[in-house]
């Protein structure tokens, strides 16, 4: 799933159909949701794999535009995907459905490949997907966020983007920064942006609130209360919120439903752009669109780095799949050293194993990008976002919430004060 609309609509690959589950062959189903050229590779993945396992066919199943609501109808019906990706926010109540292998069971039958794979995976990313004591995937990409810019522009107004997630720079730079890279017209009207956001606004404030100190849930996976209301959660929300209301370096929400942040930053009319690895594929290759990575400020109460978000996949097993065994050797194989190196090598995702982020085939295929390390060292600097399954109606609280402070009609501290006990409540109901 495209991070930057999160849970909205994707558009389905045109080179895979999207056929019904369930067949009488033996063929093992697999269920994701992905772009033309992300569907690309996988495919390279499952030809890979069916080479060498070719006594396990798969058949792939494509993803509509709400793929919790599809694969819930799909196993209410009996006719579950052997495999299934699986979203870091969405899983949680496949899971407590019981949709969801706990995959502890195959785990715990091969301790030296476990191990091997906890050793060269990043804790982050794989205990996103651990959900009351059950291992319910193995994570497959990285997509947390971090900010684009235009290296032309930077050199123009004399900025310099930090290079490290340790040595991230603060709130006032920032500004400072956004401030310099911004241009209005005589008229008020705006000719070039210092910031746009190309992700989902509430999210990116969430981010801004948790680089100032405080963690958005506790804990992240499973939480028990959220931290609307920790002083410094609400000053870094409020701070992302006066980027476009107060200082105008960045598009109000409003202006964006006319121009996309993505265009924006395309045309050279946004130095910076807030956004995944996702987006990598729409800016590079442009003769006249410099870019390079960055990551995100740090408020006064944060550090000493910067954090993102985990922003990950993984890949789940039916619980009644009558497949078992042959799934557990896709998704090892996906997860494992070959399915990333494939991944690393593609240029299209980041890969979640520290042997594929190091491999020469992910340099290769960035080679655009001078600040690697943004991506390299992202996993080990993220945080999840809140894994519950109560998510939808957690997230319509906070939606509603964060919004009319994103449009200056409300403050965080107002917003923090409103909301934390009705999403408590939605917690502990869960």
């Amino acid at each position: 799933m495209r991070r930057r609309t999160l849970l909205g609509s994707v558009l389905a690959a045109p080179l895979l159909a999207a056929t019904g589950c369930g067949s009488d062959d033996d063929a093992l189903t697999f269920f994701f949701q992905a772009r033309p050229e992300e569907a690309r590779v996988r495919l390279k993945i499952i030809d890979e794999f069916q080479r060498r396992h070719p006594e396990i066919r798969i058949r792939t199943i494509m993803s509509g535009p709400d793929p919790l609501q599809q694969m819930l109808t799909y196993c209410a019906g009996g006719k579950c995907p052997d495999v299934m990706m699986a979203w870091e926010l969405l899983y949680a109540g496949l899971a407590e459905r019981g949709v969801l292998l706990d995959l502890r069971t195959l785990l715990d039958r091969e301790p030296e490949y476990a191990a091997a794979l906890r050793a060269d995976s990043y804790p982050a990313l794989y205990d996103t997907f651990t959900y009351g004591g059950g291992q319910y995937a193995l994570p497959e990409q990285w997509s947390g966020v971090f900010l684009y810019y235009n290296r032309e522009l930077f050199a123009e107004a004399g900025v310099t983007a930090p290079t490290r997630w340790r040595n991230a720079w603060s709130f006032a730079e920032f500004l400072d920064a956004a401030g310099a890279l911004t241009r209005h017209e005589s008229s008020g009207r705006n000719q070039q942006w210092g910031f746009a956001d190309a992700w989902v606004p509430y999210f990116s404030a969430a981010c801004f609130g948790m680089n100032n100190g405080a963690e958005w849930f506790s804990p992240s996976v499973d939480p028990t209360r959220t931290n609307l209301g920790d002083p410094r959660f609400a000053e870094g929300f409020q701070f992302y919120a006066d980027l476009a209301v107060r200082h105008r370096v960045a598009p109000k929400v409003g202006d964006q439903q006319s121009v996309s942040a993505p265009d924006l930053f395309r045309r050279g009319r946004a130095a910076m752009a807030m956004g995944g690895h996702w987006l990598y594929s729409e800016f590079a290759g442009q003769d006249d669109l410099p870019i390079d990575v960055t990551v995100l400020p740090v408020g006064p109460h944060g550090g000493p780095g910067a954090i993102t978000d985990v922003g990950s996949t993984g890949l789940s097993i039916a619980a009644d799949s009558p497949r078992i065994e042959q799934a557990w050797e896709f998704v090892k194989f996906a997860t494992g050293p070959v399915g990333q190196a494939i991944i690393a090598a593609s240029g299209l995702f980041v890969p979640v194993l520290k042997s594929a982020m190091g491999a020469a085939g992910f340099a290769d295929a960035h080679r655009e990008i001078r600040n690697l390390q943004v991506f390299t060292e992202g996993p080990e600097n993220s945080r999840a976002l809140p894994v519950t399954p109560v998510w939808g109606k957690v997230s319509a609280l906070l939606e509603r919430g964060g919004n009319r402070v994103l449009r200056g009609a409300a403050t965080a501290e107002s917003m923090s004060a409103s909301l934390t006990a009705d999403i408590n409540t939605l917690l502990e109901s869960s």
